[in-house]
């Protein structure tokens, strides 16, 4: 690795990253769009790697504010833009890089990644923490039950005349749900114009438009009888009935699907669950513990909890045992050299902390060994969510 430099990304790197990012990636952002992302970069927050004059690798970190179970929210990190030219493989570009970006995260407790590959980030003390489920759903013979409410209140709208009133039901939503993100303006500008490139074969974007929440959908195929949702937020349980009442409804349309939690309530919505089929499933937002107590301490709990936690950090070294005290929901957590009551590496911690998967199904794979199996379960009952996680927006 030798030959391979890294150092801050100059505005004149920007064009070659591009190059990147599109060969790795397969598209190309319009530039509108690129400059908006740009613009969330943060401070001295771009590296790329280097063979003499030559950029090879790029990656970023976004400058985010995560909402944690409870509702506190934490500044993160939010790594983006990572690829390496397919002529410099296999020579540490990748992890230079990533060990560069993230001695530059001062300030931030967490950082998060989508995983464009899962087998890469564990490496690196990342652990999927959402999951995305697309449901479908067939309308043909998909009644409502009569035993769920009709709230009204949604109408077809044009977003672009309703921006305040979207900006408030996002900032609602995110501020309640556990991996949302705060939406800044210049990525509501990109969302409101629209773009082609954006549409990925489907129509422009149609919206539903309720007090508390909102959604947004295109239609796709041949005779557009596939209603996709692509942007879905509900403040209240009513708004969320509600414009689910009218997508169930929509006439023409053989299908209406969306990329949602696996805790979706439109099963119960309907006398015939089984017009909800799961298609795919794969992993959201991955997550990073960088400052480990501020962390632990930032999220409410669900049970009472006491532990020595051994967390281990191969990659930054940050790891090492915690107690870990949990009494009313809020939690106290110092470093300790008390003898530990759970081994685990940081990737899990990042994988329990939003509450979208257990400790005992880590147990169960060894990937968390406690030797208690009613600690165990403490573990599961504490850092279990009401709200489902959910990725706030992709990245």
């Amino acid at each position: 690795m030798c030959d391979i430099t890294f150092r801050s990304a100059e505005a004149t790197d920007w064009p070659a990253m591009g190059v990147l990012t599109s060969a790795a990636f397969g598209f190309q952002q319009p530039e509108e769009t690129a400059a908006a992302w740009r613009s969330l970069v943060a401070s001295d927050g771009a590296v790329v790697a280097c063979a003499g004059d030559e950029v090879v690798g790029t990656a970023v970190f976004l400058d985010f504010e995560l909402t944690v179970p409870g509702g506190a929210v934490l500044p993160m990190a939010g790594v983006s833009m990572v690829a390496v030219a397919p002529t410099h493989r296999r020579r540490g570009v990748l992890t230079g890089m990533l060990d560069e970006l993230h001695r530059r995260m001062v300030g931030y407790p967490i950082a998060g990644l989508e995983a464009s590959e899962a087998e890469i980030y564990g490496r690196f003390g990342y652990g999927p923490a959402t999951v995305w489920e697309r449901l479908e759903v067939h309308r043909r013979g998909a009644r409502v039950h009569p035993g769920v409410p009709d709230p009204g209140g949604v109408r077809m709208a044009r977003p672009i005349d309703h921006r305040a009133q979207l900006e408030d039901i996002d900032e609602r939503w995110r501020r309640r749900t556990p991996g949302g993100l705060h939406t800044p303006a210049r990525l509501w500008d990109e969302v409101l114009a629209d773009r082609e490139e954006s549409r990925h074969g489907g129509t422009p974007r149609y919206c539903l438009l309720h007090a508390d929440g909102y959604a947004f959908y295109r239609l796709f195929g041949d005779e557009k009888t596939t209603a996709e949702v692509t942007k879905f937020a509900a403040a209240t349980a009513e708004a969320e009935i509600a414009l689910w009442r009218v997508l169930l409804g929509l006439d023409l349309k053989e299908v209406v699907g969306i990329h949602t939690h696996p805790r979706h309530l439109l099963p119960y919505l309907l006398t015939d669950p089984r017009r909800v089929r799961v298609t795919s499933v794969e992993d959201g937002l991955w997550l990073r513990m960088l400052d480990i107590p501020a962390v632990l301490q930032a999220r409410t709990y669900s049970a009472d909890l006491s532990a020595v936690l051994e967390v281990s950090d191969g990659f930054l070294g940050r790891g090492g045992r915690f107690a870990l005290d949990v009494r009313g929901g809020q939690a106290a957590c110092v470093a300790t050299d008390a003898e530990p009551d759970v081994c685990l590496d940081v990737s899990v911690l990042g994988s329990l902390y939003l509450g979208a998967h257990r400790a005992s199904s880590f147990a169960a794979a060894h990937r968390l060994r406690c030797k208690d199996s009613e600690l165990v379960s403490a573990l599961d009952a504490a850092f279990a969510s009401e709200i489902p996680a959910q990725l706030g927006f992709g990245f």
